[in-house]
């Protein structure tokens, strides 16, 4: 195979890595929002947890149609095959999701039919089920998912449909696997530890960050138990290999161990960020001063994300596989676009680093100052 086509199919699992990595980062206000009434004693601290995570909800929703736009582009047959196939899955993150953006653009303008409290516990169901959901459909790239890939379809000019899902839950059936419900769970209380500790960095209010620090413990705990034992069943259970003779998907022993121990620098990197995450909370539950424990953990987090995406994606692994039909399982090489797509997006991609620039100058200006109650009272484009 021409090495340019590799290296850009390569190119694209990172960067689509990379988006997914910030995503779960970003999942902070989902995490937040989760926690509005039980931090927020009332209305004015309330309106304070809103305006905090109002002023970030858009890199997050931003993020999640970036995720799904390149995997479309990049590998058209996972986004065809998991977004057509396991629909049901997809459609309750996004609604959930949608919720959130009706609340935010609804809930204090005058006349709404619903009233305030209602369009913030949209917010809160956001929080709950938003982080949960994309957790499960995370855990499929390591789990498996039920569906059936027949590339010679193409040519039934009657039925041209070359993935189709093989039950009729579309996606639910991943809640079958405890091991998806648990690392959604673990990205539940991970979006609710990076929640508190961004409220903890941005709004000055004793009363809620000391609420905070309390409800850090509760969050954490669970987190760390969850996501240990769902790496230790990832670097311990069977994993889909691809044959690279043949192109033929085998179960591998230790698999994604065996991925880590070759690429060595994806190990140093999973091991980077969990030290930063754990050090993030560690620090912030040590000390009654320090508040910056969101940047630490948040690119700790990122790290950790990214390695384990490109853990199931490279060194010949099957990103994508399939519990129906193990050949049916997708691959970097038999998903993805065409030589001429992926060079030509590979040219666009180059202004990635120049948009990146420009969310953290808008993320720097935007938090120039924690939030303070007497700021929104004079802010009239509070929430």
């Amino acid at each position: 195979m021409d090495t340019t086509y590799v290296f850009l199919q390569n190119y694209w699992w990172f960067l689509v890595s990379l988006l997914g990595a910030l995503l779960v980062f970003l999942l902070f206000v989902q995490g937040g929002n989760s926690l509005l009434f039980s931090l927020g004693r009332t209305e004015e601290e309330r309106t304070l947890l809103v305006n905090s995570t109002g002023r970030k909800w858009e890199f997050t929703f931003t993020t999640l149609v970036t995720f799904g736009g390149a995997f479309f582009a990049s590998f058209p047959l996972f986004y065809s095959t998991s977004f057509g196939g396991a629909y049901w899955l997809w459609m309750l993150i996004l609604f959930s999701f949608v919720l959130q953006a009706v609340s935010y653009e609804f809930q204090s303008k005058l006349g709404n039919l619903l009233g305030k409290r209602t369009y913030q516990w949209f917010l809160v169901i956001n929080g709950l089920v938003g982080p949960l959901l994309l957790g499960a459909a995370v855990a499929t790239f390591f789990n498996g998912s039920n569906f059936v890939v027949a590339k010679a379809n193409m040519g039934d000019q009657l039925m041209p449909v070359i993935s189709s899902w093989a039950n009729g839950w579309h996606g639910l059936d991943a809640f079958t696997d405890p091991w998806n419900i648990v690392l959604g769970f673990a990205v539940f209380f991970l979006a609710r530890v990076l929640g508190l500790l961004y409220f903890m960095n941005n709004i000055a209010d004793e009363n809620l960050r000391c609420r905070c620090s309390v409800q850090l413990w509760g969050a954490a705990v669970p987190f760390v138990v969850l996501f240990v034992a769902f790496l230790l069943h990832v670097l311990l259970k069977d994993g889909f290999a691809v044959d690279a003779a043949t192109g033929a998907i085998v179960m591998e022993p230790y698999k994604y161990l065996s991925n880590f121990l070759d690429m060595w620098y994806l190990l140093l990197l999973l091991l980077v960020g969990v030290v930063l995450v754990l050090f993030g909370i560690g620090r912030t539950l040590m000390s009654k001063t320090y508040v910056r424990g969101i940047w630490p953990a948040g690119i700790g987090t990122v790290l950790t994300v990214l390695a384990l995406l490109l853990s199931v994606g490279y060194n010949h692994t099957a990103y994508y596989p399939s519990t129906a039909d193990l050949q049916s399982s997708l691959t970097l090489a038999n998903s993805c676009s065409s030589l001429f797509t992926l060079k030509t997006m590979a040219y666009v991609s180059v202004l990635v680093p120049f948009v990146l620039a420009y969310i953290v100058y808008a993320w720097r200006a935007i938090d120039r100052h924690p939030i303070t109650a007497d700021e929104l009272k004079n802010d009239g484009h509070a929430y």
